[in-house]
């Protein structure tokens, strides 16, 4: 039978309405300062808790719960008769439900600029330690920490007099769940804000669900879509649906490698992606330069894919756009008129990132989990090593150089073996996601719809041969970007010469498997 409740809450949604029901069932109530004056504004009795501590709290408020008369009559095993004694001894009453919710500290952090000791402040202590002591109790001890739980509690006791083991034990994990998530957020801020060991001996990372997904990669998968607890912003976990159905497990995976890829530029740009890979890419003097060009390369592959764009999106684009069926379009912000014409079509997403360009935080990672484990590592922020060094006789011009970058930005966010051509801010072939580098080479020039005389092309990592030079030399490529560090870079470089090629390394690889 449940007697006697704690009730102490940062998150005061519903604990009226709580408090009101468990007394008129009955239950003595106990309760700590706003929660307790919340109560009793609402002419409920309630006991503070100095009254069964007979201990005043201290420190300013920090210490006011951890207190044997508060943890005993929670963590006595009624089933004991010496835990029971002990009580009877110590003149300890059981404590049959407590409900806490803890110290803001999320939103404590999420404000700007706030100061390390406001932080610290917002750390709970009490109120994690009541939780844990009551989930670990929880065959004898209802434990709850959200407020959507209290009519469920309500209910149970009105029936039964006391919650069924089954309801205590999902109470108890969705507690020991709650305060690791609660402590990780905490060790990640202080890592942060102390700029401390990235890869620690011991990694706990803990995410926010954002919705359950109708299903994963494939029908016969379940999925589901979290986001970090601390955000970054610029991520696709922080943007405004405004049309369309819900979003499915491809389609958050290949808008987030367009995405990655999108802000790399900063002059206005467009994104198209199919299978998290890039498909066509354009930058322009506007947005719908922009997206011709990208359009243009591949018009076959677009279709379905995801159109990612720095730049609000206009009547114009919107119009040409809405020319073709695509899942998705992300942008900082779309007229009226945009919104207009786009969702005369019922099934396309329209994603909202108002800060769509913010790079990538220092803070975050690519982790892969494996069977058995997890491999993480830094994500990859750089571009390259220092500056360009060119290592053949002919010198590209400052017009090749610029496109030479362009074409890394894209090579870099495409599957690894990846080879990238373009011309003039555009893409003329991808070719991605293969085992040899030469026919990555052979895919990305046959695919242009474009000539590729003049062209420049982009290696995601060296060449071990001098053959993908021969293939860029037939199809006219003026200039080639790769890292270098082949055993054999000097064949390679020599067989540049030979076709009076110019190629600069970059000295970084960028694999992406």
């Amino acid at each position: 039978m449940i007697k006697r409740a704690l009730l102490s809450v940062s998150d005061k949604t519903g604990i009226v309405e709580f408090a009101r029901a468990l007394d008129a069932l009955g239950v003595e109530l106990i309760s700590t300062g706003g929660t307790e004056k919340a109560i009793k504004d609402a002419g409920i009795p309630v006991k503070n808790i100095s009254e069964i501590t007979n201990f005043p709290e201290c420190l300013d408020g920090r210490v006011k719960t951890l207190h044997p008369a508060v943890h005993g009559g929670i963590l006595a095993m009624r089933a004991n008769p010496d835990h029971m004694k002990q009580l009877e001894s110590l003149d300890i009453q059981t404590i049959d439900l407590v409900a806490i919710n803890l110290y803001p500290f999320k939103e404590t952090i999420s404000k700007p600029n706030v100061a390390l000791e406001d932080a610290i402040e917002n750390i709970d202590i009490g109120g994690p330690t009541m939780l844990r002591s009551a989930a670990k109790n929880h065959q004898d001890v209802i434990v709850l920490v959200d407020p959507k739980d209290y009519e469920k509690a309500i209910e149970a006791i009105k029936t039964k007099g006391d919650a069924d083991y089954e309801m205590k034990y999902d109470f108890a994990l969705k507690v020991f769940s709650h305060t690791a998530h609660y402590d990780t957020m905490i060790a990640e801020y202080l890592r942060q804000k102390g700029n401390r060991e990235k890869f620690p001996e011991t990694l706990t990372v803990t995410f926010e669900k954002i919705q359950d997904l109708r299903y994963g990669e494939n029908p016969h998968q379940q999925g589901a879509f979290y986001k970090e607890a601390i955000s970054t912003g610029g991520t696709l976990a922080e943007a405004v649906q405004l049309h369309g159905k819900e979003l499915s497990f491809n389609n958050i995976n290949d808008t987030n490698g367009a995405l990655a890829l999108l802000k790399e530029f900063e002059q206005p740009a467009v994104v198209a992606a199919k299978h998290a890979n890039p498909c066509g890419v354009g930058v322009g003097f506007d947005i719908l330069h922009a997206y011709q060009k990208a359009y243009d390369c591949d018009p076959q592959s677009i279709y379905g894919g995801i159109v990612a764009a720095n730049r609000p999106i206009d009547h114009k684009t919107a119009v040409k756009i809405n020319e073709i069926f695509v899942e998705i379009v992300i942008a900082p912000d779309f007229d009226e008129e945009a919104i207009k014409v786009l969702t005369t079509k019922k099934n396309i997403r329209l994603l909202k990132l108002k800060n769509i360009s913010q790079p990538i935080s220092e803070f975050s990672f690519d982790m892969k989990k494996i069977h058995g484990g997890m491999i993480i590592q830094d994500s990859d922020r750089s571009m390259f090593d220092g500056d360009l060094e060119i290592v053949t006789d002919r010198i590209p011009t400052k017009k090749e150089i610029e496109e030479l970058k362009f074409a890394m930005k894209v090579c870099k966010h495409s599957k690894s073996n990846g080879i990238v051509v373009t011309k003039d801010g555009q893409t003329l072939g991808i070719g991605q996601g293969q085992v040899s580098r030469v026919w990555a080479t052979e895919n990305a020039i046959r695919q242009s719809n474009f000539p590729t005389k003049g062209a420049v092309l982009a290696s995601d990592a060296y060449f071990p041969f001098g053959d993908s030079i021969v293939a860029a030399a037939k199809a006219g490529i003026s200039a080639i970007i790769q890292p270098g560090g082949s055993i054999r870079d000097q064949e390679v470089i020599d067989t540049a010469n030979q076709y009076g090629i110019a190629m600069v390394f970059t000295g970084m690889r960028h694999f992406k498997h």
